[in-house]
């Protein structure tokens, strides 16, 4: 008896032994996944940065330093804004690798008006998307070009062209969400252009939005949208 009872003593220790090891096995596991996890929401959060395209138009001072451009670049840009198309800020930047700059910088072109070879000024299009890009004109909506482009590159690649480009929007029929997607356009703005409709005229934009803005980001916003002919 005695014996049986030492026996069962050292079953005991043993699968409590076992229990801890393996306790502390999943607990390693468990810190390890989490810890992998977090590097992954890191990475994620890195990778949206490095996406990020600053706005010609939109960018401060300290913004345009930070891209390692010469005091002199800087100062054109900030003189000659708003830039109303993106050829008349490559026409200011003289430096020597501009498809390196402008995965930092750019003035987004219209979908519906850009020629297609423009288009290729975008870094990474070449000429089968700048094809595809015009081929489903005229685009009514962001949504629009997220699905008809999605076809041909996975959704962050589309995402990252939306940095490029914009859809401008009808005045009077515009939902929220499409005016959102304007290049520099907030909820604030985007009331405001809700507030006064039906607009009959573009005059009236001018006046009723010149309200809220000087006349240089007027200009700018002006080139988002369009009314309708009746």
């Amino acid at each position: 008896m005695k014996n049986t009872t030492k026996l069962l003593i050292v079953f005991v220790l043993m699968g409590a032994s076992l229990t801890s090891c393996k306790n502390s096995t999943e607990e390693k596991q468990d810190l390890n996944n989490s810890m992998e996890t977090t590097d992954k929401e890191m990475d994620t959060e890195v990778d949206t940065e490095a996406n990020k395209v600053l706005n010609a138009n939109l960018a401060t001072e300290a913004d345009l330093n930070g891209l390692g451009l010469s005091s002199e670049i800087v100062s054109q840009i900030l003189e000659n804004r708003p830039f109303l198309d993106m050829k008349d800020l490559d026409g200011v930047l003289q430096v020597a690798n501009k498809e390196e700059l402008y995965k930092k910088i750019f003035v987004p072109f219209n979908l519906n008006t850009t020629a297609e070879a423009d288009f290729k000024m975008i870094p990474g299009v070449g000429d089968r998307m700048a094809h595809e890009f015009e081929e489903y004109r005229p685009y009514t909506s962001v949504k629009q070009f997220r699905r008809e482009i999605g076809k041909y590159v996975d959704e962050n690649e589309v995402e990252r062209y939306l940095n490029y480009v914009f859809v401008p929007v009808e005045l009077n029929t515009a939902s929220e969400e499409d005016i959102l997607a304007l290049p520099g356009v907030g909820k604030r703005m985007a009331h405001e252009f809700d507030e006064y409709r039906p607009y009959t005229n573009m005059n009236q934009f001018r006046k009723e939005i010149g309200k809220y803005v000087d006349e240089k980001e007027l200009a700018r916003l002006e080139r988002f949208v369009y009314l309708k002919s009746r």
